[in-house]
């Protein structure tokens, strides 16, 4: 069985001359005084400061499809699914979305179709954009042949993942069975983490924001009832769906005793969480611990997971070194957790075969 990484990001060419020829957040900055500095990829505003620490660095690992295929023979990955990491495309003017997401996702499939067999993508929205061009985008991505579905963040149009104007785009994704891939950009803010957060540079944002808005964002989806309304609807939760897996029961708690919602209505003929967890939710393998890992099975079931690794982010720091500590600790997860069978050969990429329409 082969291994498929469905959680793996690139920025491709038409994306990064957008970053190149911005001066604010998103772009990428580069400091000709210093050449040392290199580029740097700034992406949230709290990263833009007036210093060569802006950001993060970039390199040919963010953009270079040769250095994806070199990290997937590397780490024996035989078949990625590649998706424009976050911001996407929210950020744009309404009047150019359409057909920047156009350009963006033909670069995608041009880059499937050149590796045969190796890449499949995840298409990106143009969110920002009327409602009838986002449509015609998902419509068109239905009938790209190395496209898997769309990953989007959890603003949607600007309102959040609950907002009734996402009707007609659920819809329309349900209609085409475009699976949706879930993924956190904003966290919380700043002010959640404390007066010493900087002391502590990304750990706070990425190991706590990121999980706790994906969870925010589902169940804002649950309580305002998007699966009841589209029950075909398939969502895969990167990082293993933030919190949602362990605080599950506690959110069907809340909302069982919630007088608010009893007093209007909202209580009756609505589907648990628990249902929605094993009929609509994928999860990714990107938990890092074996603990992790056998929440995210309890919640959802093993056939509904899959292997990701979230290259090219959390690269090792040390001079040199050639396997990802990252990836490492995401398969080690999975063999700790269901051993050396058949469960965890569907994890690391039997599921993702199935579910995504891959060569096994």
């Amino acid at each position: 069985m082969p291994v498929v990484d469905v959680h793996t990001h690139m920025y491709p060419p038409a994306y990064m001359e957008l970053l190149r020829n911005r001066t604010s957040v998103p772009y990428v900055k580069s400091f000709p005084d210093d050449p040392s500095a290199g580029n740097r990829l700034v992406i949230l505003p709290a990263e833009d400061t007036e210093s060569t620490s802006r950001g993060r660095p970039i390199g040919p690992e963010y953009f270079e499809v040769s250095e994806k295929l070199e990290f997937m023979r590397r780490h024996g990955i035989d078949i990625s699914i590649i998706s424009l990491a976050n911001p996407w495309l929210d950020w744009l003017p309404s009047d150019t979305a359409a057909e920047t997401a156009r350009q963006v996702n033909d670069d995608v499939e041009r880059m499937c179709t050149d590796n045969e067999g190796k890449l499949f993508a995840f298409g990106t929205l143009p969110l920002s954009a009327p409602v009838k061009e986002v449509i015609e985008e998902v419509e068109r991505l239905a009938g790209l042949p190395h496209h898997r579905g769309i990953v989007m963040g959890t603003s949607g149009l600007g309102s959040g993942l609950d907002d009734p104007a996402l009707d007609p785009i659920y819809a329309t994704m349900e209609k085409h069975e475009q699976l949706v891939f879930l993924h956190p950009h904003y966290g919380l803010p700043t002010s959640a983490y404390g007066e010493r957060a900087s002391d502590y540079g990304h750990v706070l944002p990425l190991a706590l924001g990121f999980p706790l808005e994906t969870t925010i964002a589902v169940t804002r989806m649950l309580l305002s009832g998007v699966f009841d309304r589209f029950p075909r609807l398939n969502v895969l939760l990167a990082h293993s769906g933030g919190t949602l897996p362990f605080l599950a029961g506690r959110i069907e708690s809340c909302i069982a005793h919630d007088a608010h919602l009893k007093k209007l209505g909202k209580l009756e003929g609505r589907r648990d969480v628990w249902d929605v967890l094993k009929n609509n939710i994928y999860l990714d393998a990107v938990i890092y611990s074996e603990v992790g890992l056998k929440a995210a099975i309890d919640a959802s079931g093993v056939g509904r997971l899959m292997f990701g690794t979230d290259h090219p982010f959390f690269p090792p720091l040390d001079e040199g070194e050639t396997e990802w500590l990252s990836v490492k600790m995401n398969s080690k997860a999975v063999e700790s957790a269901l051993g050396y069978d058949r469960k965890a050969d569907a994890v690391m990429g039997g599921n993702a075969c199935r579910i995504l329409r891959l060569p096994s």
